[in-house]
């Protein structure tokens, strides 16, 4: 399946927060790449949360007015947030045409850290669709990296002959990255890090997303809609709720 993210920036207002479209010059991938970078209203050094988008929406895709309302609801505990840039269908992982799960950890994430002041020690991370994927993959392979992880209508696929065209470059690729492949394997593959998955009753990725959920022992969050950004929009307070509370209880540095 091509992902369907319909929708691009659809806010009224950032409520406060300061919002800043910056370049990172990618040694690792070899191009410069626009990021944002969001910083809730008040002072003090907080938490980074890291957002992955979808397929074919690029960083401020995932802007909304249930974003920003759902950050300003959180008072002192809503996080900075990076956006990372995931090109059109990186699916976030290194394959043959960069290495994008690399830069988004060893590139972004620090460049975040420093240009928002925020605590690297407290970092969580998650997506829609393709960076649902993303998410998952990268906290797959460095489990105690973060303190959270969110698969928000994650585009996932039980055998490789079922993925859409592009999100992997071949069976051999697909295999490394097989986050439920791997869960059937070991289903404490996240170890203690608090683990989020939804997606719409429409959403034709529910089926794995479920699956996932059952192989980790983990609720799966369901409502009405499907895999557009109206759904991620009307669902974004409560993906943000679960992201502070985790960075709230995430020891500092201990990450």
């Amino acid at each position: 399946m091509l992902c369907a993210c319909s929708g691009g920036p659809s806010y009224s207002s950032t409520r406060g927060s300061s919002l800043d479209h910056v370049k990172l010059n990618s040694k690792l991938l070899h191009r410069t790449l626009t990021e944002l970078v969001v910083r809730p209203p008040g002072a003090g050094r907080r938490p980074l949360l890291v957002l992955l988008h979808g397929r074919g929406m690029g960083p401020d895709g995932l802007l909304s007015d249930g974003f920003f309302s759902g950050l300003r609801a959180l008072g002192r505990r809503a996080p900075d947030v990076l956006f990372a840039n995931g090109g059109d269908h990186s699916y976030f992982h290194d394959r043959r045409d960069g290495r994008w799960g690399s830069y988004v950890l060893s590139e972004a994430i620090p460049a975040a850290v420093r240009r928002l002041h925020a605590d690297g020690g407290r970092v969580a991370i998650g997506g829609v669709s393709m960076g649902g994927f993303g998410a998952l993959d990268l906290a797959k392979l460095h489990p105690h990296r973060f303190c959270a992880v969110g698969g928000h209508s994650a585009a996932l696929w039980e055998s490789g002959r079922e993925t859409a065209p592009g999100a992997f470059d071949d069976a051999e690729d697909f295999a490394r990255h097989d986050v439920i492949a791997a869960a059937r394997k070991n289903p404490h593959l996240y170890g203690s890090t608090p683990i989020w998955l939804d997606g719409g009753a429409d959403d034709s990725f529910r089926t794995a997303d479920t699956e996932l959920a059952k192989l980790l022992h983990v609720r799966y969050h369901h409502w009405p809609g499907g895999h557009n950004g109206a759904y991620w929009s009307a669902h974004m307070p409560a993906y943000l709720r679960f992201y502070s509370a985790s960075l709230a209880r995430c020891p500092a540095g201990s990450q």
